[in-house]
C-alpha cells in the first residue's frame, strides 16, 4: 500500500505541470452568444431559468438577514434549478456623488455576486431604475444626477403616471441630452462596476438602462411602430456606455434595453451594433394580470394576442442588432394561468427568462403585495407553491448542440426535448418537486450518463442523429425507461457536471391600447 502510494505521489507530481497549464488555461464560466443563442464557455447552448433580485431602498442592495439574501437563498435557488439572476447594482449606489465611486457599496454587491457564482449562477448586473430617483417616488438614479429645471413634482398617483409629470418628463429629457456631461458619469460608474467584475466566474454582463423613459416624447412611443427618432438617441447613449465598459472588459455580453412602451406595444428600432457580444434584454408586460395582478377578460384574449407580439417584436430587433437577447423581466403577480402561458410560450420559443421578482423587498414601484416568490421575505418555508410549481420545471440548462423543441406538459409531468447534437454533454434539470416517485428518462440518439440520484439528467450523443430526451413519473412498465430516485435536498449543487458549468466527460390588440394609462405599465397597481 505504501508503495502504491508513493507511486500515485510521485505520478501526481510528475502531471502538475502540466495539470496546472490545464487549469490555467480553462475558460472563465461566462455567457456569450453565438447567433441568437447563449453559451457557456464550452460552447454549450444555455437556456436560463432565473429571477430578479433588486433592492431599491438606500443603500441599494439586499442586507446579509433573513429578510434579505443569504446563502440560504443562493441554495435555494440552486436547488431549485435556477441557474441565473438579474442583480440590481444602482448607479445611486455606485456614485453616491458626481465622480466618487463608493468601493464599499461595491463589497457589499459583491458578497452577493460570490454567493451566486459559487453555485454555479449566472449573473447579470442591472443599473435598475423606476422614476429615476426618490423624489419622483422611484430609485435607481442618485439626487445629484436629478435635472427637472425647478419644475415642481406632484405625484400622479401610479409609479407608470409619474412617469408623465413634468418635472420627471423633463429630468428624462435632460437625461437624454446629457446635461451636465451626466452621460460620461453613467459610463464611469459602469466602467468602475466593469473593472469590478470583468473576470468573475459566472457573469453574463451588464444591463445597463432598466426600462428608460423618452421623457417628453414618451407618448410617441405608445403606438406599434415606436419612436425611431428617440431609440436613435437611446442606441448613441448605450454605445457611449458600451465603449467605457469595453476599456475595463472586452468580452463580457452587454445588453440595451429598449425604451419603457416595448414592454407592451411599439417594436424599437436599435440598428446593428457593432461587437461580437451584445445582447437585448427584453420584458413582456403586455396584458391585464401584469398591472391588476390577476385575470379580469375570460380567457385573457389580451394575453394571448399581446404576449407573443412582444416576443415576435423582441426576435426582430435582436436580429437587427446582430445580438443574443433574453426575457429578463415578465410575471410580478400570483396569477398563476399566465405564468403559465408565458413560460410556456418561451419554451416554444426556446427561450430563456428570469421572473420578477425573486422577494417582495417592500418595492416601491411595484407590487410587493404579489411579486415576490414567497408570502413573507423573511422565511422561505413560505414559498408560494402553486407559483413554484408553475416556474420550477425541468428544462435543459446547457444543450451540447442546438435545440430544435421543447415542451412542459403540467398535467402529465412530461418534459419533452429534441435537438440536433454536438460533442459535449446535455444537461437537463430535474425537479424533485413534481417527481416525488422519481421520474423516467426515455432517450432515443443518445444514452445517459449521470448518477441515478442525480437533479441533472446527463445525456451524451451516440452520433450526429437527432436526439429526443422524454422525462416523465417514473413508470416501471415504460419500455427503456431509466428510473431514477429523487436525490435529497442539496445535492444538485454537488452532481457531477453541474448546471451550466464545466465538469467531466395576434383583433385584439384594441384591448391593450385602450388600457394605455394602465395597460402599457410594468406592475402598476392601485392608485395611492
Amino acid at each position: 500500500m505504501r508503495g502504491l502510494a508513493a507511486l500515485s505521489v510521485a505520478l501526481l507530481l510528475a502531471a502538475a505541470p502540466a495539470l496546472g497549464t490545464a487549469v490555467a488555461a480553462a475558460p472563465t464560466p461566462q455567457l456569450r452568444h453565438e447567433g441568437a443563442w447563449l453559451v457557456d464557455s464550452t460552447g454549450r447552448t444555455v437556456i436560463l431559468h432565473g429571477v430578479n433580485a433588486v433592492w431599491k431602498h438606500a443603500p441599494y442592495v439586499a442586507p446579509d438577514s433573513a429578510a434579505g439574501f443569504t446563502a440560504k437563498d443562493a441554495d435555494l435557488l440552486a436547488d431549485n434549478g435556477f441557474n441565473a439572476v438579474r442583480l440590481g447594482v444602482l448607479f445611486a449606489g455606485v456614485m453616491p456623488q458626481p465622480g466618487v465611486i463608493d468601493t464599499g457599496y461595491l463589497d457589499k454587491v459583491d458578497r452577493i455576486v460570490r454567493l451566486l457564482a459559487a453555485r454555479r449562477i449566472y449573473v447579470l448586473l442591472d443599473f435598475h431604475q423606476d422614476d429615476y430617483n426618490e423624489r419622483f417616488t422611484g430609485e435607481g438614479l442618485p439626487t445629484w444626477a436629478v435635472h427637472d429645471d425647478g419644475l415642481p413634482f406632484v405625484p400622479a398617483g401610479s409609479f407608470f403616471a409619474n412617469y408623465f409629470t413634468p418635472a420627471l418628463a423633463r429630468t428624462f429629457d435632460n437625461f437624454w441630452a446629457n446635461t451636465d456631461g451626466l452621460w460620461d458619469k453613467y459610463a464611469a460608474g459602469w466602467s468602475a462596476v466593469a473593472q469590478r467584475w470583468s473576470s468573475q466566474p459566472y457573469l453574463m454582463g451588464y444591463d445597463l438602462f432598466n426600462e428608460p423613459s423618452a421623457g417628453s416624447q414618451a407618448l410617441t412611443c405608445a403606438n406599434p411602430n415606436g419612436c425611431p427618432a428617440f431609440d436613435a438617441t437611446l442606441q448613441s447613449f448605450y454605445d457611449h456606455v458600451r465603449t467605457a465598459i469595453r476599456a475595463k472588459d472586452r468580452g463580457n455580453l452587454v445588453w440595451y434595453e429598449p425604451q419603457f412602451f416595448f414592454n407592451a406595444v411599439s417594436s424599437s428600432h436599435f440598428g446593428h451594433v457593432d461587437d461580437p457580444q451584445v445582447a437585448l434584454s427584453w420584458h413582456d408586460y403586455a396584458c391585464l394580470p401584469a398591472f391588476a395582478g390577476s385575470s379580469v377578460i375570460p380567457g385573457d384574449p389580451d394575453c394571448v394576442v399581446n404576449e407573443p407580439r412582444v416576443m415576435d417584436n423582441a426576435e426582430t430587433q435582436r436580429a437587427a442588432m446582430g445580438a443574443g437577447a433574453l426575457l429578463t423581466e415578465f410575471g410580478s403577480h400570483d396569477d398563476i394561468s399566465d405564468l403559465a402561458r408565458m413560460t410556456d410560450l418561451a419554451d416554444q420559443r426556446l427561450s430563456g427568462w428570469m421572473y420578477w421578482a425573486y422577494k417582495a423587498w417592500a418595492d416601491p414601484t411595484g407590487n410587493p403585495a404579489a411579486e415576490g416568490l414567497f408570502a413573507k421575505d423573511d422565511d422561505l418555508a413560505t414559498l408560494k407553491a402553486p407559483k413554484a410549481d408553475v416556474l420550477i420545471r425541468p428544462y435543459p440548462q446547457a444543450v451540447a448542440g442546438v435545440p430544435l423543441a421543447l415542451s412542459w406538459n403540467a398535467a402529465t409531468k412530461t418534459m419533452d426535448l429534441r435537438l440536433q447534437p454536438r460533442r459535449g454533454v446535455t444537461d437537463v434539470f430535474v425537479p424533485a418537486r413534481h417527481y416525488p416517485g422519481g421520474y423516467d428518462a426515455v432517450v432515443t440518439g443518445g444514452h445517459v450518463v449521470s448518477a441515478a440520484q442525480s437533479r441533472h439528467l446527463l445525456v451524451t450523443a451516440n452520433g450526429s442523429a437527432e436526439v429526443r430526451i422524454v422525462v416523465r413519473p417514473h413508470a416501471a412498465t415504460v419500455p427503456g425507461a431509466r428510473p431514477v430516485t429523487p436525490a435529497p435536498p442539496g445535492t444538485g449543487r454537488g452532481g457531477r457536471l453541474p448546471a451550466t458549468g464545466r465538469g467531466p466527460a395576434a383583433a385584439l390588440v384594441g384591448l391593450l391600447i385602450l388600457g394605455t394609462s394602465g395597460l402599457l405599465m410594468k406592475r402598476c397597481r392601485a392608485l395611492t
